[in-house]
């Protein structure tokens, strides 16, 4: 109120001595100054209005909001304090992806495998602390068997350890585990991914269950990977999953290197988007599982053995009776067996035994006669039988009675079998002259650019490989086959040396 007094008053006596010198004024120039200086002055008074020139509010906007410790000047607010382009608008309401994907410095363990935290991965790691918390505490509990083994392998090939929950993600370091498309063992190799980087694969043996050799063609892999996709391990990883071709034409697509901004696409599978935050929050919480809430995961015992050298075929009950032990304790030691004795003409088979018992093992199993070491037993097989088979020509087509047939089923003599899945005796009985002499060739993984005008034929003829081959090596199904754009790079044999009695 005093306020408006003051105002008042001035405004008064200002116009009042403006009157008297218009008054005494003799040029019409200076009347109509006198009358514009009144009108700048006077009038915007009389508004209650702050007098305030543009161009002081221009150089020093920051008056305009009121200064700390003083009354604001009321009237409309300001807008050029914070001016911003529409653009700019757009970017504060959207997240940075690169600012997303920091990692802060004491909030995660030190690394050589970048662990990215951003939404996905914090879904993950939020997941496998609740919903998923039993099956996480078990795998966490059963890597602890095999890390320090696993960990060796990575560090003598000079890739990062956090690799090694590759085969958490994949298995839960399960060595029998198997996918719906055939993927076997805890690093999960499909067979012909398996024998390129040189593991055995037969009815005897399958060394994609093998801890120790299928950790060391992972490695391989995952080197192979990292060199394809520039020393990018996001991308690496994703070809691990989804095959290196998927994720070079994801990358053709959109017209980026970036994983995450792949992932956005509807190109790749929902499984490989997720694959690769799934690996950064196992390793996360696995390098430090009492932070995550995993303190009371308990240790298992590191798997400790002797290894001996089986010199021919050899009954697993005879090796478990000579070192004091069960067949289920050879069979968990050497879970690259599928039967119930070691591989024929496999001369040199290294076979596990439990700690302490090898010598033992090799001095009595040197006293009994090779042709003791292994009994004939009978192979099955399963067979599904047609609309018009009945038990009698099943039987008669396997080389069994009829009756054989029945009871090994847990038939009745004169029970339909159409559309029934049987147990039958194996049709052809395995040439042991021959199993495991195969001869294979071993190879050095190589890299082709494909350029203008090259088809899978040419390249196969080229590089001396079956196109077939050459197609599973890449991924290549189909059109993919036929379509090859310049520019790809196809994994292609070379550096070729022979084995005639391949361990791997």
């Amino acid at each position: 109120m005093c306020s408006d007094l003051t105002l008042g008053s001035s405004a008064s006596i200002l116009r009042n001595l403006f009157v008297i010198l218009i008054m005494r004024t003799n040029s019409v120039f200076q009347f109509l100054f006198l009358m514009l200086l009144l009108l700048a002055t006077v009038l915007p008074v009389q508004a209650g209005e702050p007098v305030q020139s543009l161009l002081h509010e221009l150089i020093q906007p920051q008056a305009v909001a009121g200064n700390a410790g003083q009354d604001a000047v009321p009237g409309p607010p300001s807008a050029t304090s914070n001016l911003f382009t529409l653009e700019e608008l757009h970017k504060e309401r959207t997240v940075d992806p690169l600012l997303e994907l920091q990692l802060p410095d004491d909030d995660l363990p030190a690394a050589d495998l970048p662990l990215a935290l951003n939404d996905k991965v914090e879904h993950f790691i939020t997941l496998f602390q609740t919903k998923g918390r039993a099956t996480f505490a078990g795998w966490l509990q059963r890597s602890t068997r095999y890390l320090p083994m696993m960990h060796e392998v990575l560090r003598r090939e000079g890739l990062p350890e956090e690799l090694v929950y590759l085969a958490m993600i994949e298995s839960g370091f399960r060595l029998h585990a198997r996918s719906i498309a055939s993927a076997v063992g805890p690093w999960q190799f499909m067979p012909a991914t398996g024998r390129r980087y040189s593991l055995r694969i037969d009815q005897w043996v399958d060394e994609r269950r093998d801890p120790v050799k299928a950790t060391v063609a992972a490695a391989m892999y995952l080197k192979d990977l990292y060199g394809m996709f520039n020393g990018d391990w996001h991308l690496a990883t994703a070809g691990y999953n989804a095959g290196e071709n998927k994720i070079m034409r994801a990358m053709d697509k959109y017209d980026t290197s970036d994983f995450w901004e792949l992932s956005k696409g509807s190109y790749l599978k929902r499984e490989t988007k997720e694959y690769v935050p799934k690996l950064l929050a196992a390793a996360i919480i696995a390098k430090d599982p009492a932070k995550y809430g995993f303190a009371e995961v308990t240790a298992m015992p590191l798997i400790e053995s002797d290894t001996v050298i089986i010199k021919g075929r050899t009954d697993l009950e005879l090796i478990a009776r000579l070192t004091g032990t069960k067949v289920q304790t050879i069979m968990e030691l050497n879970p690259s067996l599928r039967h119930w004795c070691t591989p024929p003409n496999y001369p040199d088979f290294e076979l596990r035994v439990p700690k302490g018992t090898g010598k033992r093992f090799e001095a009595e199993i040197a006293e009994i006669p090779m042709e003791q070491w292994y009994t004939e037993k009978t192979l099955y097989a399963r067979y599904r039988a047609g609309r018009k088979d009945t038990l009698k020509s099943v039987a008669r087509r396997f080389g069994v009675t009829t009756g054989e047939l029945a009871d090994l089923n847990g038939l009745g003599r004169k029970q339909t079998v159409a559309g029934r899945t049987l147990v039958v005796p194996a049709r052809q009985s395995v040439d042991f002259g021959q199993e495991g002499r195969r001869t294979t060739v071993r190879q050095e993984v190589r890299y082709y650019t494909v350029r203008k005008g090259d088809t899978l034929f040419a390249i196969a003829k080229r590089f001396k490989v079956p196109a077939a081959l050459l197609a599973a090596w890449n991924n290549l199904k189909g059109k993919d086959a036929g379509a090859l754009l310049p520019g790809k790079r196809l994994v292609v044999a070379g550096g070729a040396t022979r084995s005639k009695n391949p361990k791997g």
